[in-house]
């Protein structure tokens, strides 16, 4: 039995990339992982990868995956998904709010005023979403007085990072942790935000692969990338830690976690923290 049996946990934006690394993590020990995102139907993302097939392979590495397909910018959707959550499992122990809306000129060198005005899309499935995410899981989790809401970020909350909102997205999803802590402690659930470095995704991938000049930035080095299961490991040994509440309330580095809590990558690989080279959060735990 793996150190996470019998926990539910609710990934959100799943169907690839950060979240199915982080709901295969999960699942390898033995959580049962509710995997959300918008595509179920193979080839029709431009990128592979659905709902069912991570909750396939979730069933594989020794969990339970539940499919359940959300669009995160819409709040009947949802509302429903934590209603199912809570009818099938009575319970739900951690939230990881990893779904974002990554326009397809993220990474294009040009100032925010050439760019789309639907941009904004980032604060909409980013921010907004995270907070709509965390107000249902609360209402299960405080009750149990019991859990554990991750926010993924990054050191764009502090160092430039190709856009003007995807900076401004995830400096609020920071905040919002720190703040959402504050207001949880009395029940004992854990709020923090996780700051990654290069994952090495399929968009992540795809772009090192098309657009050579991103290998020369400093926040796209693939010597410093790490795997997406990474962060699943840092958070499955978060859930797993009856002393949590110690990290809740702060933006917490990755790699940082990860020396904490002697994690590795998948193969083994020791991920360097980028403090001295991007930034230092600003929030630190309650």
């Amino acid at each position: 039995m793996g150190s996470l049996s019998g926990r539910v946990a609710v990934v959100t934006g799943a169907s690839r990339g950060i979240g199915k690394g982080i709901a295969l993590a999960l699942a390898s020990e033995g959580a049962t992982v509710y995997v959300t995102g918008r595509t179920v139907t193979p080839g029709s993302s431009a990128l592979p990868g659905t709902v069912g097939e991570t909750a396939a392979q979730c069933n594989s590495r020794g969990g339970t995956g539940v499919a359940v397909q959300v669009d995160h910018g819409r709040d009947d959707q949802v509302a429903a998904l934590f209603e199912r959550v809570e009818r099938e499992q009575g319970r739900l122990d951690i939230l990881v709010n990893n779904a974002f809306a990554l326009p397809d000129d993220l990474t294009q060198p040009k100032p925010f005023w050439e760019k789309p005005l639907s941009n904004w899309e980032m604060i909409d499935v980013g921010a907004r979403s995270n907070f709509v995410a965390a107000w249902h899981a609360a209402r299960i989790m405080a009750p149990q007085k019991s859990g554990l809401i991750v926010a993924i970020s990054g050191y764009t909350g502090v160092a430039y990072t190709y856009s003007v909102v995807f900076g401004t997205s995830k400096s609020a999803v920071d905040r919002m942790a720190r703040d959402m802590a504050i207001e949880l402690k009395p029940y004992n659930v854990a709020s923090i935000s996780l700051w990654q470095g290069l994952t090495l995704t399929e968009l992540a991938q795809r772009n090192l692969a098309n657009i050579p000049s991103l290998k020369d930035g400093a926040a796209t080095q693939p010597r410093d990338a790490c795997s997406p299961e990474f962060p699943g490991r840092v958070i499955a040994a978060l859930a797993g830690d009856p002393d949590v509440m110690r990290h809740s309330g702060g933006t917490h580095i990755t790699a940082e976690l990860a020396r904490e809590y002697g994690i590795t990558d998948i193969d083994g690989k020791v991920i360097p923290s980028l403090r001295a080279e991007r930034g230092a959060p600003i929030w630190s735990p309650i």
